[in-house]
């Protein structure tokens, strides 16, 4: 029913073997016993073993179990395998991939193939008003959860919903998110009202995730944002009147008072998204499995992240974004790509303690067990366009915040798992921010064999900290890659695998 993500193996098996052991000399300390001067010799060498709390004279004996004090395996260089594919790519019985009974059989699935790792995309909710097909890279909100997700058969369980209500099932080759959408949105709609006006466990577990200050951080401005943008029939945010474009206490209040169902039902939503994406992670992790999620560096204009943040981000005076994103031209695109999402002011940031970055990365954390953070290079150097450009090259590289910001993050937050997606113009600045921070870095195996033996992708030259992926969202699936491969780059990948073309998909 719906296209399936790039299957991939992060740290697969065609990269090099990782470090297995660590040895530093601070596990062993030679010392002499007496402080040296000029022309005199050491009457005595002594090695310590820090490890093991030992320390003896060069030429006794060791103790018995000596043999035994082997290095131990640091592990965080495990080697891990798993697989990239979104929830939406799921068999799902209305049109979509849900949270409901295939994401648990895929866990299940993943175990059993020896995988300890699933990496979905972005979670959040796709831009309705975007028009780019439900793509999880354009939403409207970093910080909520796309309820499309939400499984009908998760809610008959919780008796939110009878299972007579439940729709004929849908069956297609792709996700039509406007079709999802008709069937699902009066249903999950129909099960939040009924939560809220229930009592017993569930009520209280809504209540306590409203006032979960690290999620009322943002859910209240995402709630009121989506209550105001469902009632007026505008593409974004600017052309809103006065008093809710600017946030007035007054007008917030009234739209508190005109559309407190709505925002309510809004919150219990959200509830319902998280707790079922609970029940998974929880789930995953009784297979020793960890999630990793993926986090856009931007965000869209049309968001409440933007509309009650506006001072930290790069806008003129009436709320009018004055540089945006993308990057310049390059072998994909001669006049480069144009992004359109607002750019962030990171003097303005830093002032505040990067405390925007936070609320993002502990949501990240109270979703994800790691994370991949795309476009990891603008935190290093950034292309900024004007806004009123219509390309992409007419823009300028400019410096990010660099490791301040991390600094700024391991002092608050502590640490954080992440990957750094550095694809694309590579710099050394950006390799010196990824290596400084600890971040593995990635190499896409369909980009390996287009070029020579310096190529980054190739299994010989990839490093022991990185992900290794056979393709990303961004590519096609490996079938389609091969069918469309010119045969000159055919050749290169079956000399360099050492097997015949009849090896390859060969059969069905």
């Amino acid at each position: 029913m719906a296209i399936h993500s790039s299957l991939s193996f992060p740290s697969s098996s065609l990269s090099p073997s990782p470090k297995l052991f660590h040895f530093s000399p601070s596990n062993i300390n030679i010392f002499s016993s007496s402080r040296l001067s000029p022309g005199t010799r050491p009457r005595t060498l002594s090695v310590q073993f820090m490890s093991s709390n030992f320390s003896a004279i060069v030429g006794e004996d060791l103790p018995l179990d000596y043999e035994n004090w082997l290095p131990k395996r640091d592990p965080n260089y495990r080697r891990r395998a798993g697989i990239l594919l979104h929830p939406t790519s799921l068999p799902g019985p209305y049109g979509i991939g849900d949270f409901g009974e295939q994401a648990f059989r895929f866990l299940d699935w993943l175990h059993e193939a020896g995988c300890s790792l699933w990496q979905v995309l972005p979670l959040v909710p796709p831009g309705r008003k975007a028009n780019e097909e439900g793509s999880p890279y354009s939403g409207q909100d970093a910080n909520c959860g796309n309820t499309l997700l939400i499984s009908l058969e998760e809610l008959v369980k919780d008796g939110l919903l009878m299972k007579e209500e439940l729709p004929e099932p849908v069956d297609g080759d792709c996700v039509i998110f406007s079709t999802v959408a008709e069937i699902k949105d009066l249903l999950i709609t129909k099960a939040a009202e009924r939560l809220i006006l229930s009592e017993g466990e569930l009520k209280h577990q809504l209540e306590d995730f409203r006032k979960d200050p690290d999620i009322a951080s943002w859910l209240e401005d995402a709630a009121y944002f989506a209550a105001i943008d469902n009632s007026l029939n505008t593409i974004n945010w600017y052309d809103w009147p006065e008093p809710l474009k600017n946030r007035y206490l007054g007008a917030l209040e009234e739209i508190y008072q005109n559309r407190k169902d709505f925002i309510d039902t809004f919150i219990a939503q959200q509830f319902l998204f998280q707790r079922q994406w609970q029940k998974v992670r929880d789930y995953a992790h009784t297979k020793g499995i960890s999630i990793m999620g993926d986090m856009p560096i931007y965000v869209g204009y049309h968001s409440a992240d933007v509309w009650s943040n506006k001072k930290q981000f790069l806008l003129n005076r009436s709320g009018f974004p004055l540089l945006v994103s993308g990057v310049p031209p390059d072998a994909f695109s001669e006049t480069g790509q144009l992004w359109g999402s607002p750019l962030y002011d990171w003097k303005a940031m830093e002032k505040d303690g990067f405390s925007w970055w936070m609320r993002r990365l502990v949501r990240a954390q109270n979703l994800f067990d790691e994370f991949r953070i795309d476009h990891f290079r603008g935190f290093a150097g950034y292309w900024a366009v004007p806004s009123e450009a219509k390309v992409a090259m007419d823009g300028r590289w400019k410096v990010g915040p660099g490791k301040s910001l991390f600094d700024a993050v391991f002092r608050s937050i502590g640490k954080i798992d992440i990957v750094a997606e550095d694809l694309g113009v590579i710099t050394e600045d950006v390799v010196q921010l990824r290596k400084a921070i600890g971040a593995p870095g990635m190499a896409v195996l369909q980009f390996a064999f287009g070029s020579d033996a310096e190529n980054p992708h190739l299994p010989h030259n990839h490093e022991h900290n990185q992900v290794v992926y056979t393709g990303t969202h961004d590519n096609d699936t490996i079938r389609g890659w091969w069918d469309n491969l010119q045969q000159e780059e055919k050749s290169n990948v079956l000399k360099y695998l050492s097997i015949t073309k009849g090896g390859i998909f060969h059969g069905h």
